[in-house]
């Protein structure tokens, strides 16, 4: 398989697990895109140059540009990788909460024969609910369950009281657009369960604060034509960041490491 120049956007926790898993992969990290040049990092792959302007990524030509930076990064790297003809693999889905920025990133990407990649991040089962649609799917339920520290710092704190928490309390439900849109890094993955099946409007996700939860835990319900699916999955978090589940790692290395594997799981 061809070896596949691959540029990173971001450097926390994600970034640096991918770097170091695909350290004997048939991939070369040529780039790594931060939000601020000056800041010094450590751990930067010897192949690699720091850059903070999307623009430089034409002058680099790389195979694929994989974005684990957060929403904000989607956009700008999205366009500029896409232009360059390269495909991008989006980790920060409550982006494409914003339908508009979704439909524009697709007409680049066709404009320049390249593909957005949705790489599964926290969750189990996107593949099989994917699968299902082409059949048809009635209803999709997302039931994400985090302790309620993992909550602090969210719209949460004005639904309920999280330090006075003695059992698990649902404190929102809606569709999967208006979860992304309201918690956009804690529920980030509303939008891959909607893109994956029936959609963001009609995708519903319940998050629920649980004093006994020592897991980031994810549950997945679906029926339709093609019969029933019910997937969980509890997460431990990486080890350099506690608020950042390891699948969603672990999930971003398997969608580069497919591009150069003669078996494609």
């Amino acid at each position: 398989m061809k070896r596949q120049r691959v540029v990173l956007v971001g450097w926390g926790a994600i970034g640096q697990t991918v770097g170091r898993m695909l350290a004997d992969a048939a991939v070369d990290i040529i780039a790594v895109g931060v939000r601020d040049h000056s800041i010094a990092r450590s751990n930067i792959p010897p192949t690699a140059t720091v850059i903070s302007d999307p623009n430089e990524l034409a002058d680099l030509r790389p195979d694929v540009v994989a974005e684990a930076s957060g929403r904000d990064s989607v956009g700008p790297w999205g366009r500029a990788a896409l232009n360059a003809g390269a495909d991008i693999i989006v980790s920060s889905m409550s982006a494409f909460a914003d339908a508009d920025l979704l439909a524009s990133l697709r007409r680049t990407a066709t404009a320049n024969n390249a593909q957005i990649h949705i790489q599964p991040g926290a969750l189990a089962g996107i593949d099989a609910l994917a699968g299902a649609k082409r059949m048809g799917i009635d209803r999709v339920e997302h039931q994400m369950v985090k302790p309620p520290k993992a909550w602090q710092g969210t719209p949460a704190v004005e639904l309920c009281d999280l330090d006075a928490l003695v059992e698990p309390v649902a404190f929102f439900t809606a569709n999967a657009a208006e979860t992304a849109a309201a918690f956009p890094k804690n529920a980030n993955v509303a939008m891959t369960t909607a893109l994956a099946g029936i959609g963001p409007d009609r995708t519903q996700i319940t998050l629920v604060a649980d004093p006994t939860a020592s897991t980031n835990r994810h549950e997945i319900s679906a029926s339709g034509a093609f019969g029933s699916l019910d997937v969980t999955i509890a997460n431990n978090p990486l080890p350099d960041n506690p608020k950042t589940s390891a699948m969603a790692a672990l999930n971003l290395v398997r969608a580069i490491e497919n591009r150069v594997t003669t078996i494609h799981i």
